[in-house]
């Protein structure tokens, strides 16, 4: 599988982007959205805010494909919404059933591992599920800044450095650059704090 990948970020938003995005529809799975408001974070907010986040990361990279925009803001219903309908996603509008697809890619099958979920997307995934799950990545990996629990941390950076730096540098450059930034200034962090020693000592 080959990807073409992108190596120069948009510096700001020309007409012609601003044209496509006018003729995207995004109420409908923004409303789906909400669904997840009561779905609380680690790093403190709720899960609807970091589909929101993943969303303004993308748009921040310059894409504009409304599969991508509208998965994004819906990723994570079908894994954190118990007994979620499908159809709601395929019934939102003409794009709904490829709009499902995509988040059937990036969501946690059952028995699923994380390690075979991230695996499975690295492998065999489109490459909009790369680049929704680089994008999904960098706002955990935003998000990491509040956490105060080093294991929850390290296992994230863990995640980070085995599959998700590959991905990015699948289909994206800069993503990928922005990851390596975020990885190492949390490994900074849980060095400063003496985790490693600590763990070293047990």
């Amino acid at each position: 599988m080959v990807f073409e990948m992108r190596t120069e970020k948009p510096v700001e938003m020309n007409e012609h982007d601003m044209q496509c995005l006018s003729d995207i529809c995004l109420a409908p799975y923004l409303q789906l959205g909400t669904s997840l408001i009561r779905k609380g974070r680690k790093a403190g907010g709720n899960m609807y805010r970091h589909q929101m986040d993943t969303f303004a990361i993308l748009i921040d990279y310059g894409y504009i494909d409304p599969i991508l925009l509208k998965a994004a803001v819906i990723h994570d219903v079908v894994e954190d919404v118990p007994d979620f309908d499908l159809n709601r996603i395929r019934n939102c509008d003409e794009d709904g059933e490829e709009v499902l697809k995509l988040v059937l890619e990036v969501t946690k099958r059952d028995g699923e591992s994380k390690a075979d979920f991230l695996k499975r997307i690295l492998k065999k995934g489109s490459q909009r599920a790369l680049i929704l799950k680089s994008a999904d990545r960098i706002s955990n990996m935003i998000s990491l800044g509040y956490v105060t629990a080093p294991e929850f941390i390290e296992r994230t950076c863990d995640d980070t450095e085995k599959y998700v730096l590959e991905m990015a540098l699948m289909v994206d450059y800069n993503m990928c650059q922005e990851l390596i930034s975020l990885f190492v200034s949390r490994y900074n962090y849980l060095n400063a704090i003496g985790y490693f020693d600590k763990k070293k000592a047990l």
